[in-house]
């Protein structure tokens, strides 16, 4: 026999299984777009998996870009780098107006089987003032820069500077 009491509980029951199931579903299908940052250093510490999405930033190494057409379409290798680790970079398409060597980037993609990553997006810095907070922190833990002593070194000097004692 079914009383009040018994058909609330059910209720409350039922309801808490739908909350639960809508919460699990809501959950996997936001960790399914989620895209982690990481910098030329964490990348070359832990070696993504190979297909994994994240965004990999820091600032163009001097000296890297090489740019060739397949077809119409143009490729472009460089390196990212955040000062003290670099990652090889391979982009097909184009460019922002704004990239070129020492410039605060984030690029999208994955690393393949080959150790290069492979950008399907690259976003270049936009503006005087403007740099990813993610590449900003990268540099600044790096010993590389400290906001407080001007705008960031250019990317060229990288290799004669010395980092920080404990960085």
């Amino acid at each position: 026999m079914r009383t009040p009491k018994r058909r609330r509980l059910y209720l409350v029951l039922a309801c808490g299984l739908c909350l639960s199931a809508a919460v699990g579903l809501t959950m996997a299908a936001f960790s399914s777009s989620l895209t982690y940052f990481l910098s030329p250093r964490e990348v070359v510490a832990k070696h993504p998996a190979e297909g994994l999405s994240f965004r990999l930033g820091g600032i163009v190494q001097a000296g890297t870009v090489k740019t060739t057409l397949s077809g119409e379409t143009p490729t472009t290798q460089f390196a990212v780098t955040d000062g003290r680790a670099a990652v090889p970079v391979v982009f097909s398409g184009v460019l922002p107006d704004l990239f070129r060597e020492g410039q605060g980037v984030v690029a999208i993609g994955s690393m393949g089987a080959d150790g290069v990553f492979h950008a399907d997006e690259v976003l270049a810095k936009h503006g005087a003032a403007y740099m990813p907070k993610d590449v900003e922190q990268s540099l600044k833990a790096a010993g590389k820069w400290d906001p407080k002593f001007g705008p960031p070194p250019d990317a060229s000097s990288w290799n004669t500077m010395q980092v920080k004692a404990g960085s």
